[in-house]
C-alpha cells in the first residue's frame, strides 16, 4: 500500500472542537478578590453548617468528620466542574451566575436542614452524612468553582501559567484561612447561625449581582431570560422558606442551640434543652427537687459524704441548669458552689429564666474546666461534681486520667468525685471510664439502672471515686428513698464489670469510637 506524500498533513478524523474564546482578562484586584471571597465564603459555609446540624445529630467527633469530609468532597467536585466548564464555555458568563446560585443554595440551606433535621435526627451514620450534605454539599461545591474560572480568564499568556494558578491558590488558601478565623473567634460568637448564614447568602448574591453588570459593561453577554427568571424565582423561594422554617432554638450561644421549655406538670418546673436534647430540669419554687434520676443520684452521695447540714466546698465542673448547687445551697446553707462553665451564653440564661442568682454560694467562672481546674489549689474541695458535656458526650479532656489526677489533687482527703457519664451497649466508654477514675482514686463505685448494667439500653451512670473508703450503706439507703431500683456496684462486682477495659490518657482517649453502638 502506497503512503501518502510526506507533504501533505495528515487531517484529524474527528476535529477537536473550538476552544471558546474567554475575553480580556479579569483586572488583577478583581480576580484576587473573587478567589478570596469566593474560598472563604466555603469555610464560613463549613463552620456554620457544624452549629446549624448539632441540634438534630449532635456535635460529635463523627458530625465534625463529617462537616470536614462533605465540605472537602464537595470542594474537589466543584474544582473539576468549574474546570470542565471553563475549557467549554466562555468563563465570564459562569462567573457572576455560580456566585449568585452559591448564594440562593446558601439561603436555602437553612430551612432544608431545619426540615429535614427533624426527619433525619439522631445519630445514625447515614442520617449524619445526608443531614451535613444537604447543608454543605451544593453551595460549597458552586463556590468551588469559582476558582477555576478565574483561573481561565487570567491565562492570556501562557508563559505565565504557573505564576497566576500559583498565586490565585495562594490567595483562595488565605481566603479560607481569614474566613475560619474570622468566624471562629468572631462570627459565632456574635451573631446567630441564622444571621451568619443569610448575611453570607446575601453577600454571594450582591457580589454576583454587581459582577455581572460589570463584566456586561466590558464584553456584553446576556443571561437567558429563562435562566433569569428562574433564579429570581429561587431567592424569592428560599427567602419565604427560611422565615418558616422552625427553629430549634430560644437562644444560640457561642455553643449551643438552647430552649427553655415550662414544665406543664409542675408550674414551677423547667426544662433546660440543648441542642434540642434534654439537659437539665429545675424547679424555680424548690431547688430541693430533683427531676432527672441521675441528679437525684448525686444528691444521695452529697446528702451522706457529709452530716446533714454540714456546709460544703463543691466544685462544679460544667453548669448547665445549675441543678446541683442549687441544690446544695438549700439543704447545706453556707455552701461553697464554685462552677466551671464554658458557656457564659449559659450562664446568662441561668440567670434570667433558671432562677440562678450569683453570690457569696455561687460563683460561676466561664472557661474550660480542664484548664480552671489546674489552677485550683490542692486539697480544697469536699465534693466535685464533673457533669460537663458535649451534646450527650463527655469532652474527651475531661474524660482522661490526667484530669482525674488533677481533680484528685483539688479533692480533700476525705472528700468524693462523682463523674456523670451517658453510654450505650456495648458499655465501652463507661468501662474505661471507671478504669481510669479507679487508676487515680483508692475507692470507686457506680450507681447506675440495671437494664443498662445488663446492657439493654443506654442510660446515665454516676462514676463515685474518693481516697477514703465510701458509705456505701449510707449511700445505698438513701438511693433506696430516691430511686430505690437503681443499682449500687463496688468492690468484686464493679472489678468483674470493669474487665480489661483500657485507661484513657491523654495521648489516646478515643471517646467517640468507645461511644459508637456495635
Amino acid at each position: 500500500m502506497s503512503s501518502p506524500p510526506s507533504d501533505v498533513a495528515a487531517v484529524p478524523a474527528h476535529p477537536a472542537p473550538p476552544v471558546p474564546t474567554t475575553g480580556r482578562a479579569l483586572p488583577n484586584g478583581l480576580a484576587a478578590f473573587l478567589v478570596f471571597f469566593s474560598s472563604g465564603a466555603v469555610l464560613v459555609l463549613e463552620t456554620v453548617a457544624l452549629r446549624l446540624v448539632g441540634p438534630y445529630v449532635g456535635v460529635t467527633l463523627q458530625v465534625t468528620s463529617s462537616v470536614i469530609g462533605i465540605a472537602l468532597a464537595a470542594i474537589a467536585y466543584g474544582a473539576w466542574s468549574g474546570g470542565w466548564l471553563a475549557d467549554r464555555r466562555n468563563p465570564r458568563g459562569l462567573l457572576a451566575p455560580a456566585l449568585v446560585l452559591a448564594g440562593i443554595a446558601t439561603a436555602v440551606t437553612l430551612p432544608v436542614v431545619r426540615y429535614a433535621g427533624e426527619v433525619l435526627r439522631g445519630g445514625a451514620a447515614s442520617g449524619i452524612l445526608l443531614l451535613v450534605a444537604l447543608a454543605v454539599f451544593v453551595p460549597a461545591a458552586l463556590l468551588a468553582a469559582v476558582t477555576p474560572l478565574v483561573v481561565k480568564l487570567q491565562l492570556a499568556d501562557l508563559r505565565r501559567t504557573g505564576q497566576v494558578v500559583g498565586r490565585l491558590s495562594g490567595i483562595g488558601t488565605l481566603g479560607g484561612i481569614t474566613a475560619t478565623l474570622l468566624t471562629g473567634f468572631v462570627l459565632v460568637a456574635a451573631l446567630p447561625s441564622t444571621v451568619i448564614l443569610l448575611a453570607l447568602a446575601l453577600a454571594l448574591g450582591l457580589v454576583g449581582i454587581g459582577l455581572g453588570w460589570y463584566l456586561r459593561r466590558q464584553e456584553p453577554t446576556e443571561l437567558p431570560g429563562p435562566a433569569r427568571a428562574a433564579l429570581a424565582v429561587l431567592g424569592l423561594v428560599g427567602a419565604g422558606l427560611s422565615t418558616v422554617a422552625p427553629n430549634p432554638c430560644d437562644i444560640e450561644t457561642a455553643y449551643h442551640c438552647a430552649r427553655v421549655t415550662a414544665d406543664p406538670a409542675r408550674p414551677s418546673g423547667r426544662t433546660l434543652l440543648l441542642n434540642s436534647a434534654q439537659h437539665s430540669y429545675v424547679d424555680l419554687a424548690d431547688p430541693k427537687h430533683l427531676e432527672y434520676a441521675y441528679t437525684k443520684w448525686i444528691g444521695a452521695v452529697a446528702d451522706v459524704a457529709t452530716p446533714a447540714g454540714q456546709r460544703l466546698d463543691a466544685l462544679h465542673l460544667g453548669g448547665g441548669g445549675f441543678t446541683v448547687p442549687r441544690y446544695l445551697t438549700a439543704t447545706r446553707p453556707g455552701t461553697d458552689n464554685l462552677v466551671f462553665e464554658i458557656d457564659g451564653g449559659l450562664v446568662e440564661l441561668g440567670e434570667q429564666e433558671l432562677g440562678v442568682r450569683s453570690g457569696p454560694q455561687l460563683r460561676a467562672v466561664v472557661g474550660d474546666a480542664r484548664m480552671l481546674v489546674a489552677g485550683e489549689p490542692t486539697d480544697s474541695r469536699d465534693l466535685v461534681v464533673g457533669d460537663a458535656f458535649g451534646h450527650l458526650v463527655v469532652p474527651w479532656h475531661l474524660a482522661t486520667r490526667e484530669m482525674a489526677a488533677d481533680v484528685r489533687r483539688v479533692t480533700r482527703p476525705g472528700g468524693v468525685y462523682v463523674q456523670n457519664v451517658i453510654d450505650y451497649p456495648p458499655l465501652r466508654f463507661i468501662r474505661a471510664e471507671l478504669a481510669t477514675v479507679a487508676a487515680e482514686f483508692r475507692h470507686v463505685a457506680l450507681i447506675a439502672p440495671p437494664e443498662a448494667l445488663a446492657e439493654e439500653q443506654g442510660a446515665n451512670f454516676l462514676i463515685v471515686g474518693s481516697d477514703a473508703p465510701l458509705p456505701l450503706e449510707a449511700v445505698r439507703a438513701r438511693l433506696n428513698e430516691v430511686d430505690p431500683k437503681v443499682s449500687l456496684l463496688s468492690g468484686a462486682a464493679l472489678t468483674d464489670f470493669v474487665g480489661t477495659a483500657m485507661v484513657l490518657t491523654d495521648d489516646y482517649a478515643p471517646v467517640d469510637q468507645l461511644l459508637a453502638t456495635a
